[in-house]
Order: structure tokens, then sequence, then C-alpha cells
């Protein structure tokens, strides 16, 4: 049984509920397919899938034969080459027949280290790092039956095919999840239907969770609850349809295709374990909620002790080596953002100059790791003095309490200053507070002094790590987002970061900042 697990809407992250078994599932409206499995139970075979599955095997197989034969037609043209072995050749081993091989490899491969169990489909990385996995592991093996046999395969044919393949699987497989997630938001179809266990405040959360993330595509159809029936929040919008005893004959009733038991409150094991037999017959799934949220997988492992199933969490990552890569990697981005993004600097500083009176450069105190105080740069966006009128204008609109210091349709934004803000021009000096050493390029946004005064313990630990130019605050809704999002956003950032993570937050902030998603 997997636990699941949370993970931030992007992307990178994506990683999120776990569920067990088969969970995707077809429309309500047409009937599953149900197949024996080994043991003899009635296991749900959802004909979607399959279809699915099929797509993305078609899609593959396209793919792995245009980076291989592309590869091929590069370094060899048309000619049939053979491929030398130290005793000469062998007749029949030809780079075409050297290709067929390769790209069959490669899909077996694929299909081997699961790239399209459907427990991957639809949300989290997992996807992604099986294809990946899959491949590296397959070109290390045709890396040492080369050396075995004393085949001179020629580099360059190795060196294209491989990263091109995959790129484009990966950029294929997106492109799948985003179709996917699109019909469930627009036609209602691939759902899964999900009945809710649990007490009414453990549902209450598990529902909470479940409405952040649409693209999941959970469906659910009501609740049965150990306790009483809650009697306002989301979860009282639920339809009650029994108690923990009722469970067996909803699930058959509303052709279920989950369970999901939301936390241990008023759900004694004998009673789980009771339920999970008499669920075994129907094709129903069991999906446990632990009472434990904003932990990425990677930190989260189940061991079995003496027939009790523990989750076993890490220790969020702070140790010295992954601190020096993470700095490195700032270091060196930013630098070549720098240059890169010169022409942009110089045009927007042309521009303030030219269209309002004062510094190009706006200087301010924020608090950075561990509550160290730095100067944040950036370009000036509003009028000289505006920091002088910001507690009128927080009083003004009743927020002058919350840690979150914006005013809405604030009047001293000048006319460039508002483009700039749309694209975030004005954050792009911060690359060289990113050189300095008080920023990242990813991470939790920096705030005032002000606001970190108004912290509670758990926003505190938004101090552990660097403050970013961008972070998951940013691709998840910028200034749209209320303070209680926002602080979660940066907790998650600050529990589960990694260097993966961060770069994936990079590419999706492009696409953020050119839709000027929540921009103010």
């Amino acid at each position: 049984m997997t636990a699941p697990t949370l993970r931030p809407d992007d992307p990178s992250s994506e990683q999120l509920w776990t569920v067990v078994d088969d969970l995707a599932v077809e429309p309500p409206r047409r009937r599953r397919a149900l197949a024996i499995g080994p043991t003899g139970v009635r296991r749900a075979n959802p004909s979607w899938v399959a279809a699915y599955k099929l797509r993305l095997v078609v899609t593959d197989t396209l793919l792995i034969a245009f980076a291989v034969g592309g590869s091929q037609l590069l370094w060899f043209g048309l000619d049939n080459e053979q491929v030398q072995v130290s005793d000469g050749s062998i007749p029949w081993l030809s780079y075409s027949v050297t290709s067929v091989l390769l790209v069959a490899g490669w899909l077996a491969a694929l299909h081997f280290y699961g790239s399209r169990d459907q427990r991957l489909l639809g949300a989290g990385l997992d996807e992604y790092a099986r294809v990946a996995d899959a491949s590296f592991r397959l070109f290390g093996l045709v890396a040492i039956v080369a050396l075995l046999v004393h085949a001179d395969l020629a580099r360059g044919y190795i060196i294209t095919a491989f990263p091109l393949g995959v790129a484009l699987l990966t950029l294929s497989r997106w492109l799948w999840r985003q179709w996917l997630r699109r019909e469930r938001r627009r036609t209602g179809r691939f759902l899964i239907r999900v009945l809710l266990v649990g007490s009414a405040h453990s549902v209450e959360h598990l529902v909470g969770e479940i409405d952040r993330r649409p693209y999941l595509g959970f469906d659910l159809v009501g609740a049965c609850y150990t306790g009483p029936a809650p009697e306002h929040g989301r979860a009282a919008e639920l339809e009650v349809l029994g108690d923990l005893d009722d469970v067996s004959v909803v699930a058959k009733e509303r052709d279920l295709h989950a369970v999901a038991l939301a936390g241990s409150e008023g759900l004694p094991a004998g009673q789980v374990r009771r339920l999970a037999w008499e669920l075994e017959s129907t094709g129903v799934d069991i999906m446990v909620a632990p009472a434990i949220t904003d932990v990425a997988g990677p930190r989260i492992h189940s061991r079995p002790v003496g027939g009790l199933p523990l989750i076993y969490v890490e220790s969020p990552s702070y140790e010295a080596g992954a601190k020096i890569a993470k700095n490195v990697f700032d270091f060196a981005a930013s630098f070549v953002l720098l240059v890169l993004a010169s022409p942009v600097l110089l045009a927007a500083a042309l521009a303030i100059k030219a269209t309002s009176p004062g510094p190009v450069l706006f200087r301010q105190e924020r608090i950075g790791l561990n509550g160290k105080v730095f100067s944040i740069l950036k370009f000036r966006s509003m009028r000289v003095g505006a920091d002088d009128e910001l507690a009128r204008l927080l009083a003004d609109q009743g927020t002058d309490d919350r840690p979150l210091f914006k005013v809405d349709n604030d009047p001293r934004i000048t006319r460039v200053g508002r483009f700039m803000r749309k694209y975030s021009i004005d954050e792009l000096p911060q690359l060289l507070n990113v050189l300095k050493g008080d920023m990242s390029l990813v991470g939790p946004r920096p705030q005032r002094a002000e606001e970190v005064a108004l912290y509670d313990p758990a926003a505190s630990r938004r101090l552990l790590v660097k403050p970013g130019i961008t972070g998951l605050w940013q691709i998840s809704g910028r200034s749209d987002l209320s303070w209680e999002d926002a602080i979660r956003w940066d907790l998650y950032y600050v529990e589960n970061w990694s260097l993966i993570d961060d770069l994936l937050t990079l590419i999706r902030t492009v696409g953020v900042v050119l839709r000027s998603r929540g921009a103010r």
C-alpha cells in the first residue's frame, strides 16, 4: 500500500496523491471492464487507461525512431555502414540493424521500468524520472556490450541519439499530460470516483487538499463518517453516504474506483483490515492519507515492521554538500543570465531615467538566510518616496496587520514601472544579489523586517534557506496568492527543495512571466 504525498502544482513538482493500484478510471457513464487477477479477485481494468497507454507507445515509438534514425542519417547519410569490431566486421551488423535493435531495446526499457504505469499518469515527476532512468540504463548497457565485444560504435551516433531521444520523450509525456488534464477539466472524463472515509475534521482537511489540485481528476462522490457529520465547511457539501460499516455497500452501489481513508481518527486497525477484505472483490482500491502533509515523495519511505506499515519521513536537506551545489549553480546561472539580459537591463534603465525623476535602482533592506539583513536591488518602479506612503495605504485597505505587504491597485507605481512589473523586469537586478550570495535564484519570497516581525513559528522556517528571485509562490499565483497560500508554498519549498526542482521552477517561471500571471 502506497501512502499519498503532497507536492505543489506546476510543475516539478508535481507529485501528489500516490494511490494504491489502479486509480485511473473510466467516466461513470461507461461500464468498467473487469479482469480476473492472479488471485481470482476481479480488478477494475479501465478502458481509457489502455487507450492512453497505446497513445504513449505509438508516440514513444515514433519519437525514438526519429531520434535514432535521424542520428544515423546525420552521421552516415544513406550509406549502410558496417559496425566495426576488433576482428573485422560482422556481416549482418550494420548501423541500420543497430538502429532497429536500439529502438526496440529503448521501447522495452521504457516498458520494463514502468514509465507508463497508470499510477504515474497526470501528476508528479516520477514519470519523467523513469523515462530518463530507463534511457540512461539502456545506453549504459549498450556501452558495456560494445566494450565486451570490442565493437567500435561511432560516438557521435550515440551522443546525438541519446539526448535527443530523452528530450523528445520528456516533451511528449508532458504534452500528453496537459491533454489529460484539459480533458478532465473541460469534459469531466477520465475522473477517479472517490469515497472519503474518516472523522469530520480529517475529511475536511483532505477535501481542502484535493480541491487545491483539480487537475488530479478526483471526483468526490461523498463521505462515510466515523462520527458526527460536519455542519459547516467544504466537507459539509459532500453527500453523507453512511458510516464505516456502509463503505463496502456504497462502493458497489456508487461504482467507486477508490476509497480514501482520511487520517486514522476513528479508524481502528481491525476495522480497516476488514474493510480491505470486503473491498477485495469489488475492484475498488484503498488509498490512505496520512496526517502529515506538504512533504515530497523523496523524503517519504515506507517500511513494514512486524506487519505494521510505518512511514519514515527524512529530515529536510540542509547538509553542506547540497548547499554548495546550490550555491555553485546559482552563481553560474545568474552570471549567464546577467550577460544574456544585459540589453534588457540597459533598455529598462534608460526608460526609467527618461520617464520619471529619481534613481534607476531601488534599494531596500530585506531579511535573508537565518535572519541576516541585506540590501535588495530592483529597478525603481514607483515614484520617489513611495515607502513613506505604504503604512497609510495598507491601513486604508485594512491589511496592515498581515505579513504580506501588498497594495491593491497601487497608485505609487509609474507607467514604466507597471510594464516592468507585468513581466518581472524590475527584479532582474536581483541577479547581482545572487552573485553576491545574499539570494538564490529559487527560494522563498524575500520579505521586509516589518513583515518578518509578524511571523509565527511556522513562517519563521522560511529563513532556513536563502530567499529567491522566483519560487513556488511565483509560479503558483504571485501577487494573487493570499498570505496563507504564499507561506504554504514557501514552507513546502524549504522542506523539500532540490536542484532538479529548482531547475523546473526556473523553466516554469518563464511561462508565468510571459503570461503576466498574478502580476501587480
